[in-house]
């Protein structure tokens, strides 16, 4: 997971230990919740997405379900541990009573005019486990989603789904109620590692799982892999991506382990000491991923995430382009109307929380009031994680042409050691007179449209390359149009 903000923006590590391996949507929803929020802060954070005038209306919703049949090693989210041989939940009241209170979350929730007329048009099932959850209880939690906010007809349902956790009976009935994507939680395609991990399942459940997905029409599906495991060699590694290629699911999300304090991996292990990798290991690994999954026709539209053409997350993206999105269940961390608010990790405190929200004690809506510096700094890192890069036309009409081009003069000796790419409007990169433009600062801002890092070299130092960033942005006195907007 991402540290505290912060330390973010002051203390980056490589980009192989960003985030926590678990499955997509998860790590960057618990990614957003662990940036912004820490035990002894308050869990708020105002800021607001790039159009600071008028931001959009939230039309994306996370929901937790935390169960899973055991803690995973390297895991420290919020989760509720059923056994490790509990697949059916149907009677279980830990599940049920959840489901209860995260309906009534929804239902409690405030909404603003102008965002009650715009529907949900992607819902994410993050997780814990989702697919440990009976349909029966996902349909309550997307019928109050539509009671509450409206669902497009089109809209991207995801769920978390993991290997051994459902059949083909399973699958359809979620195909049923709306769920047209899968996230598999694959990790790993080797017995030895899947057991090191504490994961709950096996390699033949991830054939059998993966046979399923296929069966039942699911077109839209990805797989998960970690790298960087203990004992993990290159050999297994490219053995993994082997098989993924070979299932041919429409996305793939490749992340490296991060050590956690307070976990089983923290408690035996210490980054980059035997028998974890080192860090020039994790980053052949993070290589070898981006060759292979490249060549297969895999577009590598964001740091950790590949896709088929058509098939990239539509939820995810929310994040990246730090557009307003709500939030239920536990742990989770919401992004409306400027602010982030996160929810209590333990259920006993979310439990409180909800009772408090129905009893109108708890505003999580936001009122739009933002701080420029943070909006710039979290608008830079978001969008530097991904293939289009940072639009500086839009970043410009937020923050002034003199930052962009402070950002493109601090940028400029990784522009000519290939790890920062410029482009112009068509997105064609830009090469000739790049230096001329630079030293007299001749059109630089016109002619470059948007900023990007290589892949996969810039990628492997975004964060060293995104606090260059921020401490351009900190050095920033005032964002002149940005207050203008504001104002407004």
């Amino acid at each position: 997971m991402l540290t505290p903000l912060m330390l973010l923006k002051s203390s980056f590590t490589p980009i192989f230990f960003v985030q926590t391996p678990k499955s997509k949507a998860q790590k960057l929803h618990h990614a957003f919740t662990k940036t912004f929020f820490t035990n002894s802060t308050p869990p708020v954070r105002h800021n607001a997405s790039l159009n600071v005038a008028t931001p959009p209306p939230a039309s994306s919703a996370y929901i937790h379900l935390p169960f899973c049949r055991k803690r995973c090693h390297y895991c420290d989210f919020p989760i509720v541990a059923l056994g490790s041989a509990s697949t059916q939940t149907h009677h279980d009241p830990r599940v049920s009573n959840y489901i209860d209170w995260l309906c009534r979350e929804i239902t409690a929730t405030k909404v603003d005019q102008h965002a009650s007329t715009t529907p949900l048009q992607t819902v994410y099932f993050g997780g814990g486990t989702p697919s440990l959850v009976p349909p029966a209880m996902v349909s309550s939690v997307l019928e109050s989603l539509r009671v509450k906010f409206g669902l497009c007809k089109d809209a991207e349902i995801s769920m978390e789904m993991d290997p051994g956790t459902f059949g083909a009976e399973k699958m359809r009935e979620m195909i049923a109620l709306g769920v047209n994507r899968v996230s598999l939680g694959v990790q790993a395609f080797q017995e030895e590692l899947l057991r090191a991990c504490g994961r709950a399942h096996g390699v033949q459940e991830i054939h059998e799982a993966i046979s399923v997905v296929k069966s039942c029409g699911v077109e839209n599906w990805s797989i998960d892999l970690i790298a960087s495991l203990p004992h993990q060699n290159c050999e297994m590694w490219e053995e993994s991506l082997r098989l993924t290629i070979e299932s041919q699911p429409s996305h793939v999300s490749v992340y490296d382990l991060q050590i956690e304090q307070g976990t089983k991996f923290g408690r035996l292990y210490s980054p980059g000491e035997f028998p974890m990798p080192s860090e020039t290991q994790s980053a052949e690994f993070y290589k070898m991923a981006s060759r292979m999954l490249t060549d297969a026709n895999y577009n590598h539209y964001e740091i950790s995430s590949y896709c088929k053409s058509g098939y990239e997350c539509k939820h995810n993206f929310i994040y990246w382009k730090n557009e307003p999105f709500y939030a239920f269940g536990l742990g989770s961390a919401s992004f409306v109307g400027g602010l982030r608010y996160s929810r209590p990790r333990k259920v006993n405190d979310y439990i409180n929380f909800v009772q408090n929200l129905e009893n109108g004690l708890v505003d999580s809506s936001g009122d739009g009031n933002i701080n420029a510096k943070d909006t710039a700094m979290d608008v830079v890192m978001l969008s530097l994680r991904t293939a289009q890069g940072l639009d500086l036309k839009s970043f410009q009409e937020s923050f002034g042409s003199s930052v962009v081009l402070s950002l493109l003069e601090a940028y400029k000796p990784y522009v000519e050691s290939g790890l920062v790419v410029c482009l112009d409007e068509h997105r064609r990169t830009i090469m000739d007179d790049l230096n001329h433009s630079f030293l007299y600062k001749t059109n630089t801002e016109k002619r470059v449209a948007y900023i990007r890092l290589s892949d996969p070299e810039g990628f492997l130092l975004s964060n060293e390359l995104i606090a260059l960033a921020f401490g351009v942005i900190d050095s920033w006195k005032v964002c002149t149009q940005y207050q203008e907007a504001k104002a407004t």
